[in-house]
């Protein structure tokens, strides 16, 4: 799948775009992002928060309606929006928009996708959240075809995913699970991408889930402050999402 990935990724200005989608920034400058998506769960939302606001980094959060609408999660949405993090839509009831084993086959109608992209912004906007403050949309499942990245676009957005490499976004996984991923292998995976490729980490968009299920006990977002650390000593930046994605 990753071959793939790359195969289909394009090169613009040193902004890495896959099918229509924004996928990594300038990669001739050692800066990144740090990308969080919710949908269920919210357990590690106090320790992102209280990590990013040690460290003096703005992230990047996308949650779906389900989660603008969990009455739990109103007190760190609000806390979020006041710290100044980017807050954006991630769909509103969490759809699959394209069958897994074919990209290409559309799961949803284009006024399934619109209405669903229409009410997750409605969610947001009870927080204060307009479209021209979140103009970039992160898709469900980070699984998407060109179909929806134009169909995005038509409604005056733009659609990133996370960049591939790492195995950070695999932080989700459950012991259970044949593509179970333990913190150290997906902590190594970071650093072990940022050592072999010669661009490093630059422009990266390295997403993390804001809660995982219960099941996993071993939270990756708990080694956070020690990525964090480790990245800013080789010398990276983490900067906003705008400001990572600006001159695209």
């Amino acid at each position: 799948m990753l071959a793939s990935f790359f195969a289909n990724a394009q090169k613009i200005d040193n902004f890495t775009y896959h099918l229509g989608a924004l996928v990594r920034g300038d990669s001739t400058v050692k800066k990144l992002s740090l990308v969080f998506t919710g949908d269920q769960f919210a357990d590690g939302g106090g320790h992102i928060a209280k990590t990013l606001k040690e460290h003096g980094i703005k992230g990047a959060f996308f949650f779906t309606g389900n989660f603008y609408r969990n009455p739990n999660f109103e007190e760190i949405i609000k806390s979020l929006v006041k710290d100044g993090h980017y807050l954006g839509a991630h769909s509103d009831r969490h759809l699959l928009y394209c069958d897994w084993n074919n990209r290409d086959s559309l799961l949803v109608s284009k006024t399934q996708f619109v209405n669903d992209l229409e009410n997750n912004y409605n969610e947001m906007a009870r927080f204060g959240i307009t479209k021209e403050q979140a103009p970039f949309f992160l898709p469900p499942y980070e699984w998407y075809n060109q179909t929806i990245s134009e169909w995005t676009q038509k409604k005056g957005l733009q659609l990133i995913n996370m960049t591939h490499g790492t195995l950070s976004h695999a932080d989700y996984t459950t012991p259970d699970m044949p593509n179970y991923r333990n913190s150290e292998e997906i902590y190594d995976s970071i650093i072990d991408f940022e050592e072999k490729n010669p661009t490093g980490l630059n422009g990266f968009l390295l997403l993390i889930h804001f809660g995982t299920d219960p099941n996993r006990t071993d939270k990756f977002y708990h080694r956070l402050p020690e990525l964090i650390t480790e990245i800013s000593a080789r010398g990276y930046e983490f900067v906003t999402l705008t400001e990572l994605l600006a001159n695209r």
